[in-house]
């Protein structure tokens, strides 16, 4: 490349980077902003965050917000023991309920049907507008139930005493969202009333007994050998509904339980042979996977179930010694069509005279030949027998032994509390949309004399949204970058900015395997798993580590240096965390003004505070609901006795950036006024964001004529400050250098591309230790900008204005990119927001080379990635959902599903130090030359390039990801967590007698259990 043509490129960016500094600066205001800042330098007072004290205020007050929740389900317990206590089961009892699905029908004639009275609903602000009651509650029965059964009907009729409690609770906590009461018989009392709508089918499948919460509160943690029969004799039906019964066994265990699925005929096969001898934890993902192998059984053979059994004893001997299970109860499931004898010498031999294992056998099939030695087995094992059908039954069998695992808890009348993992709440969410939650629960025990054998009433509950929590999170200590995030014993996350539980357009649909992304999934720089298992622990410390944050939808990189602070919450099984990114990050100022200069400034039109912030607590009082953050912090301000909480240091501070920010808005009206200005209307919108959470925009041009409508709205998730983040572009501008602007365009779900972003940070000092305190910029018209760079680039010395060398020659090709190669300007406009690598790949692997730019491989632990419907290979067709906006990789054409894989992918940064650069391209045998030239004061580079060579053999540099394979590695790798506290395998005074089937056995063989019985119990 001739000299000429670099001094000339050299020519271009400093005539492009004046002006764009020149119209950014001047519409934007930002040096009269930082002038502002500037002139109280004296007057405020900078602290280093001090992240200890930051993290452990913030697990006091999560402490205290599950202490109320948690008592209020413990009266909620009182109420319902007392109250079954007075009751006297009646079989004949007649009541009229509210069912929840029938409420407000009425018959032909007009007649309200049975069960299903006028019940008053009112559209609720605290229930998502949803239409509730809130003096009362309803009752919902699975539609395979009989709503009308007497066990049902009597304890729907003493579980009414409950409504009182309920409406007191709420009274006491307005933050409270539903509460319910789960019974053991499977009607479920939910708070407050409203209406349930079945399904396409007419159906409800909701059944409370199968939920989380209902299991982890009403057992306690088990390891389970579940033991198929896959012999010849299960060919067909059977073998359909046995898949179907090991299905519904898997649905009921959680995240402390472990288990292992064995097939046995004349051999024993592992259902995953990579998991032989040992047991896995049951999530979510263990399950889905051995739910693929189940297809894979098929029948044949003859079946030898003394050898499983002495398998099954093994593993679970074996694996309970190594401490990594739940270390609690121990169970065995058969699944099989018959047991020809009684394997009493296995049982001598693993089992008795503890029996520390129970034996559930669940007969498949009508034929009751061999029912009684399976019947023999439970009642000598202190299990349950079950005889399944049909594949209606299975669900009602397989619950059944829940109430066995319970006994011992009941007896010994723990109640204890458990806390599920963060869930999507399906039952008619109270935020907009799906919402996480944790629901605390507790189980109800009967508290009459004669049950020493120990009956478990039910489980009560409450929801806890986790925006709760959010709401309790000190942002503005927390900096740009820095945020808190909490995970459970299992350390799975709880709240994290990086979970994203959600995917496809408009985000509707849930991850399969949302409830169960661990810390190190999030944080994977962290490879030792440090912090994850310190946390885990419940440990109270602090760590470091250099880490990159993906934003603008997984396309850009931000490079930092996190500190992290953590500790337990007490008395949940959950701990938290706080990241305070280093540098600015570390420091907060304080500044002082008179509230009532203060309050002046924050009510002008043209201020608005984040959203997802809280000021002022406007849920606790119900008069306080309507208020918007500005009026609420009016009236904690200046109103007599105002009830209304709200956190004053941040009030303080949101003043002090209404009073200095608000010389813009005259600055920008003036702008605005002055016809000379602007005339070809290219900037559209001034804005700017404080590190409080306020911000002030002027719109330049009408609300009509605005490029992109969305920008600083509530669509445009990234754009604006939210509960977990700042606005990107402050984020970016942050990590610009100081007095520069960075420019990008909107990667636009859209694909809006008609506009350019400017923004850059204002700083409080001069050195490195300044807090930053606020971000300015504007949006402009793309045309006006791409016009300004094709104006810049004409440009040359020549006395007569007619150039040797432009843009416009067709031998060189101009291009604008940003510091992640992505373009915004080129002749091409269809390439506009491209990444040049995709278009220009010999310059970009160049370039890559030299060491302009870096490449920097991430990864993504929550992708999905489409798989063909149809082969059960694992050739997944790549679509990365979460980052790429092209949903299709081209190859793929048939069915596709979506599935959840790893993935890793590339993103790009340019290297600062490097302002200019030549180079050539050899492309077989034609040497193509280009120049890259920063642009001043900004995050931009020029790039031009001959267009003599054809280099379009070169293979793209793709953004593309792609999937890794580690499936099993996952699956037997099992990372550290701390088992619940408490935990009840089995009691003395418990009725092993009631096992399912001892008044069906016949003589010799109830003869042989007693006589057994007796010799256990001599020992």
């Amino acid at each position: 490349i001739n000299v000429l043509l670099v001094s000339r490129v050299k020519l271009w960016a400093s005539a492009f980077g004046g002006e764009m500094k020149s119209i950014s600066a001047k519409y934007s205001g930002s040096q009269l902003l930082q002038k502002k800042y500037k002139e109280l330098e004296k007057s405020v007072r900078v602290e280093e965050i001090d992240g200890m004290k930051v993290v452990k205020n913030l697990s006091k007050k999560m402490e205290e917000m599950f202490r109320k929740k948690k008592e209020a389900i413990r009266r909620l317990v009182e109420a319902a023991e007392e109250a079954h206590l007075q009751h006297e089961e009646n079989p004949e009892l007649q009541y009229e309920y509210f069912n929840a699905v029938l409420i407000n029908e009425v018959d032909e004639e007009g007649n309200n049907v049975e069960l299903g009275g006028e019940f008053v609903l009112e559209p609720n602000e605290h229930f998502n507008n949803l239409s509730v009651n809130l003096s009362l509650s309803v009752v919902q029965v699975p539609t395979n139930m009989y709503n009308k059964d007497p066990a049902i009907v009597n304890g729907v009729y003493w579980s009414e005493a409950l409504n009182k409690v309920f409406v007191d609770n709420f009274e006491k906590d307005p933050s409270l969202i539903w509460q319910y009461f789960g019974s053991a018989k499977g009607f479920f009392r939910q708070y407050p009333g409203v209406k349930w709508h079945p399904d396409e089918h007419g159906v409800i499948a909701f059944d409370c007994r199968n939920r989380k919460w209902y299991i982890q509160a009403a057992t306690s943690p088990k390891d389970v050998v579940i033991l198929v029969d896959v012999s010849g004799s299960m060919k067909g039906l059977r073998l359909t509904i046995a898949r179907q019964t090991v299905s519904s066994i898997l649905d009921t265990l959680g995240d402390d339980d472990f288990f292992n699925i064995i097939a046995y005929n004349q051999e024993i096969h592992y259902v995953e042979p990579c998991l032989n001898g040992t047991l896995v934890r049951a999530d979510r993902n263990n399950k889905a996977h051995f739910r693929e192998h189940l297809d894979k059984l098929f029948a044949k053979g003859i079946g030898l179930l003394g050898d499983a059994l002495t398998e099954a004893f093994t593993i679970l001997n074996d694996f309970n010694q190594t401490g990594h299970g739940s270390v609690c109860s121990q169970a065995i499931m058969l699944v099989t069509d018959g047991a020809t004898q009684m394997y009493d010498d296995v049982f001598a031999k693993f089992n008795w005279p503890d029996r520390k294992v129970r034996i559930f056998p669940y007969l498949i099939g009508r034929e009751s030949a061999f029912a009684d030695n399976m019947k023999w087995m439970a009642c000598a094992n202190k299990g349950y027998f079950s005889q399944i059908s049909t594949l209606a039954d299975v669900q009602e069998n397989v619950m059944r032994y829940l109430h066995v695992m319970s006994r011992p808890k009941v007896i010994d009348h723990e109640h204890d509390t458990v806390w599920t993992e963060a869930y999507m709440d399906s039952t008619g969410s109270i935020i907009k949309g799906p919402s996480l939650m944790t629901t605390v629960a507790m189980p109800v025990f009967s508290t009459k004399n004669e049950t020493v054998s120990g009956i478990l009433l039910g489980v009560v509950g409450t929801d806890i949204p986790l925006q709760e929590l959010m709401k309790i999170i000190p942002k503005h200590l927390l900096g740009i970058h820095g945020y808190a995030f909490a995970i459970t014993n299992n350390g799975y996350i709880l709240t994290h900015p990086d979970l994203r539980p959600l995917y496809q357009k408009g985000q509707k649909r849930r991850k399969p395997n949302y409830s169960s992304v661990d810390l190190s999934e999030v944080e994977w720089e962290d490879k030792d798993d440090f912090l994850r298992n310190a946390m885990v622990n419940r440990k109270t410390g602090t760590f470091s580590m250099e880490v990159k944050k993906t934003v603008d939808k997984g396309k850009r990189l931000l490079k930092m240096h996190n500190d992290y602070y953590y500790t337990e919450v007490k008395g949940t099984p959950f701990s938290v965390g706080v990241a305070l990114s280093r540098g600015h990050g570390k420091f907060f100022f304080r500044g002082n003004v008179s509230v009532e200069a203060g309050l002046h400034d924050l009510e002008q039109p043209d201020v608005a505070l984040a959203d997802e912030w809280t000021y002022c607590n406007t849920d606790e009082y119900n008069e306080h609901r309507s208020l918007s953050q500005i009026q609420a912090i009016k009236l904690y301000l200046t109103g007599r006795k105002p009830l209304i909480k709200c956190d004053r240091e941040l009030i303080q501070e949101v003043l002090f950036d209404a009073v200095v920010t608000a010389p813009l808005e005259a600055y920008w009206t003036g702008l605005a006024l002055n016809k000379s200005e602007n005339s070809d209307k290219g900037v559209e919108i001034a804005y700017l964001g404080t590190r409080t959470g306020l911000s002030r925009t002027n719109l330049f041009v009408v609300q009509e004529d605005l490029s992109n409508q969305d920008f600083l709205t509530a669509e445009d998730k990234e754009g604006v400050f939210n509960a977990d983040h700042f606005p990107l572009w402050y984020k970016r501008a942050a990590e610009q250098v100081p007095g520069t602007f960075v420019y990008s365009i909107p990667f636009g779900g859209n694909e809006n591309k008609s506009v350019v972003l400017a923004s850059t940070a204002i700083q409080l000092l001069d050195d490195r230790k300044s807090p930053i305190v606020a971000s300015v910029g504007i949006q402009m018209n793309l045309n006006f900008f791409q016009r300004k760079f094709w104006t810049a680039s004409r440009q040359c010395a020549a006395l007569d204005g007619k150039c040797t060398i432009s843009c416009d020659n067709e031998d060189i090709k101009c291009y604008l990119i940003d510091n992640n190669g992505f373009i915004l300007v080129t002749e091409d406009y269809s390439q506009t927001g491209e990444f040049f690598g995709e278009v220009e790949a010999a310059v970009m692997t160049k370039l890559l080379l030299i060491g302009s730019f870096k490449r920097i491989n991430l990864y993504d632990y929550q992708a999905l990635c489409r798989e063909y419907a149809g082969s059960s290979d694992s050739g997944h067709c790549l679509s990365h959902v979460s980052s790429t906006p092209k949903l299709f990789t081209k190859s793929c054409v048939f069915l596709t599903m979506l599935v959840p894989c790893d993935t890793e992918y590339p993103a790009f940064v340019s290297e600062r130090t490097i302002k200019e650069t030549t180079g050539n391209i050899d492309c077989e045998g034609c040497v193509r030359s280009f120049v890259i030239q920063q642009i001043p004061s900004s995050n931009l580079f020029m790039v031009v390039v001959d267009n003599k060579c054809d280099c379009s053999s070169t293979l793209p540099v793709s953004m593309d990801p792609i999937e890794i394979m580690y499936i099993l590695v996952k699956l037997k790798f099992q990372k550290d967590r701390k088992r619940p506290e408490s935990c009840h395998p089995f009691h003395p005074e418990e009725n092993a007698m009631e096992c399912g089937g001892a008044a069906g056995l016949s003589a010799p063989l109830t003869g042989a259990l007693l006589s057994l019985l007796a010799t256990l119990f001599t020992r």
